[in-house]
Order: structure tokens, then sequence, then C-alpha cells
């Protein structure tokens, strides 16, 4: 296991934007042979649960799915309802891109961010996070340039990434091989700055020591810190 990485090495982080030539905005991300698209939709409506309510701005959603062979045996879609695993993920993608986007810019309208995993080797809602961040990264800058948004609506950089203890040490960016064997696993969401947005997860087997949960966490941010850095350079 983790032959070729450091316990605090990151796998390699490649972002493509603007891979789909109708979305508003878009990413592919390889990150190690985990490979999911993100699309930025804008939607001129509100959701239903906003409309008449007097909602000042916009909203921010996020759709996620793992695609049929994104995994060892063929993925079942989900055609009618998303499993309670769907909802979560998609819930926390949907958290992390709100929190950091200005939707008082998009009056009446949501954005929707559809997370598509097209190859899964651990990882996938992290990448979901940075892949949805670049595509709004994409369509914000678009926008700004059309003279449809008055300043730019992300207030913050944000990286995202799973940390976990397998076999009693502390790894961080955990391939599948170590996910399914981690006695606790973590998903830490952080500004570029070193804000926490989230984190997500916990204890798979004995209660954790809480100096060392706190340690987890701060590696968890110093990565997502990083994970901007190798990614901003990569943005459109």
């Amino acid at each position: 296991m983790r032959e070729h990485r450091e316990p605090t090495q990151l796998r390699p982080i490649t972002i493509t934007p603007g891979v789909n030539r109708y979305a508003e905005g878009s990413a592919l991300i390889h990150w190690g042979h985990t490979q999911v698209l993100s699309t930025v939709t804008i939607d001129t409506r509100l959701p239903p649960h906003l409309r008449g309510k007097g909602h000042l701005g916009g909203w921010l959603s996020a759709e996620y799915a793992l695609l049929p062979r994104s995994t060892q045996d063929r993925t079942q879609r989900e055609r009618l309802y998303a499993s309670g695993r769907t909802q979560e993920i998609q819930r926390l993608i949907g958290r992390a891109l709100r929190s950091i986007t200005n939707l008082t810019l998009f009056p009446n309208r949501t954005l929707i961010i559809d997370v598509d995993v097209l190859q899964a080797d651990g990882g996938t809602r992290c990448a979901g996070i940075v892949a949805g961040y670049a595509a709004l990264h994409q369509a914000a800058g678009r926008l700004v340039y059309a003279g449809e948004i008055s300043e730019w609506p992300l207030s913050h950089e944000l990286g995202a990434v799973s940390i976990g203890i397998v076999g009693g040490e502390t790894f961080i960016d955990l391939e599948y091989s170590e996910d399914v064997e981690a006695g606790a696993d973590l998903n830490v969401i952080a500004t570029g700055d070193g804000q926490v947005v989230e984190v997500q997860g916990g204890s798979e087997e004995t209660p954790i020591p809480a100096e060392r949960y706190v340690q987890m966490v701060a590696s968890g941010i110093t990565a997502a810190q990083r994970i901007v850095e190798i990614v901003r350079p990569q943005l459109a």
C-alpha cells in the first residue's frame, strides 16, 4: 500500500477547464486515477422552495453521479431517486460551493453544478468539489468579462481532501484501496487562506483521541491549501 507516495503526499492533480462547449463553465479533473467532470448551468428560476418567499439573490445546488463503469463493477444508474449516499455527497458539494459564492449577484437565478464521476479511485467527493470550483471559476470569468455581473462572485479559493487512519498511520488523499481499510476517514474542505468550510467523517472502528482528530483536521487544511496552489495556475 502506498509504495510510491509518502503519507502526506498528494496524487497528481490536473485540471482542464472549458471541456464542455455548451455549459456556462466546465472543468475536468484528473486526480490520480480518479476522473471527474463538472459543468455549470445557470437557470433563470429559483428552486421551488424559494419561489415567492422574498428570497434575495440566487441559489446554488449540486448534483452528483457515479457513471456506470466509473467503478470496477458496473454501477446502476439512479434513474428515479438518488441514493442516500448520492444525496449526502451532492449536498456537501452544494454547501461547499455556496460558502464561497456571492449569490446576491445572481438574483432569481440558480447555479446548477453537475458533478459526474468518470472513473473512481477514492476521493470522488473532494475531486467533485475542486472540479466544481474550477468550473465555477471559468463561469465567473466569462460572466464578468461579458458584463453580466458587476464583480467577481467567488470570495475564496477552495480545496478539499480526504484524510484517514490506515494501519495506525495517518494518510492524506486516500486511494480506494486505502479508503476501504481506513479505521477513520475525514473529508476536509478549506479555503486557500486556511479557513474551514466543512469537516465530514469520523471513526470507522475505535474512537479517535481528540488531539489526534485535531491533528488530522490541521493536516487536511494544509493539504487543501496545497491543492489550491496546484490548481490555481491551471484555471481558465
